[in-house]
């Protein structure tokens, strides 16, 4: 089961994604295939310790920007590391992508060289977050803006079957993101979605609220991904806010830094609930194969759970539990 990592995306390449792709070998026994400029990975990979890992280097000569336009990479950059990557996955040579650059990039080129799956329009962005009981699944979080109800109730589906097969849940229950649980609330995107999704074969509940997406009452959250982009970022920011914060005052005063040590261990295990970097990366669903997009920022736990999910969505089969989903009477 090789996973291609596309070495020259992110902020710190090809430096954790070369850490990223040592200890998913090492820990998990995973063969990856480094794609990128082959002098750049092959030096970074010499500060390893690599012997017996079944880790190779495949030369890609263009690297795709933050602000490459995904158009101009697909047209024009034939030879860029996330392409080279999802052509490995075309030609058999590995089984899925991870990719912590450009996600515009990253979807166009999946959507060039892998197409999609049928009956599925448009590839959608998934990405978990954490809730108070466990876990909870948005997409879309970014990969589509302009949608139409067709298309979140393919976001649905999608999400439904990914929580089912690799988040553990047997009957996800599916709610469409609104300003409020009335069926008036909402806009003509979200009603039209809502009467799709009334006739949808899963466990669809309704309109949810952004206070469900972590209070464990919803398993997978729809939206389109303006929505669900702010939805990521906003939570993101919040996050970092409130660590500080909590920084700030733990260094405030002696019985605070007393009463830090004492919760040291209930900290640590909230940072890590909280932490991107223990969810890897965000799936991409719809395409015909199996990409993973990680953070740009990702550091190299992120980069390594990105490698293992990608090889867990690969072993139990999700693509192809989609697809009997969208053509058999019982979904998700």
């Amino acid at each position: 089961m090789v996973v291609a990592v596309d070495a020259m995306g992110g902020d710190n390449a090809p430096v954790v994604e070369v850490a990223g792709a040592v200890e998913a070998a090492r820990r998990w026994d995973i063969p990856v295939i480094l794609v990128g400029n082959s002098e750049r990975v092959s030096a970074e990979l010499s500060r390893h310790q690599v012997e017996g890992l079944d880790i190779s280097i495949r030369h890609a000569s263009e690297v795709v920007g933050m602000h490459d336009s995904p158009s101009d990479v697909v047209r024009k950059k034939k030879d860029s590391s996330v392409r080279v990557a999802f052509d490995l996955v075309k030609n058999g040579d590995a089984h899925a992508v991870v990719s912590a650059g450009n996600s515009g990039a990253t979807m166009a080129a999946a959507m060039f060289v892998l197409k999609r799956i049928k009956g599925i329009d448009r590839p959608a962005i998934a990405t978990v977050m954490p809730n108070l009981l466990d876990q909870t699944l948005v997409l879309d979080a970014g990969g589509n803006v302009d949608c139409r109800p067709q298309h979140l109730a393919q976001f649905a589906l999608m999400g439904a079957v990914y929580s089912r097969h690799i988040l553990g849940k047997r009957q996800p229950r599916v709610g469409l993101l609104s300003n409020g649980e009335e069926e008036s609330k909402g806009t003509d995107l979200t009603r039209g979605a809502h009467n799709l999704l009334q006739k949808a074969g899963f466990n669809y509940v309704g309109y949810v609220e952004g206070r469900d997406i972590y209070n464990g009452s919803v398993d997978v959250v729809v939206c389109d991904g303006f929505v669900g982009n702010v939805v990521l970022k906003a939570s993101e920011g919040l996050a970092d806010a409130i660590g500080t914060m909590l920084k700030q005052e733990l260094k405030s005063s002696l019985r605070a830094k007393i009463g830090y040590l004492l919760a040291r261990p209930a900290f640590r295990r909230l940072r890590k609930k909280i932490d991107y970097a223990e969810y890897g990366g965000a799936p991409l669903l719809g395409i015909a194969g199996t990409g993973m997009i990680c953070h740009g920022g990702s550091n190299t736990k992120a980069v390594m759970n990105g490698i293992r999910l990608a090889r867990e969505s690969v072993v139990r089969r999700v693509n192809e539990n989609m697809v009997a989903a969208l053509q058999g009477p019982s979904r998700g």
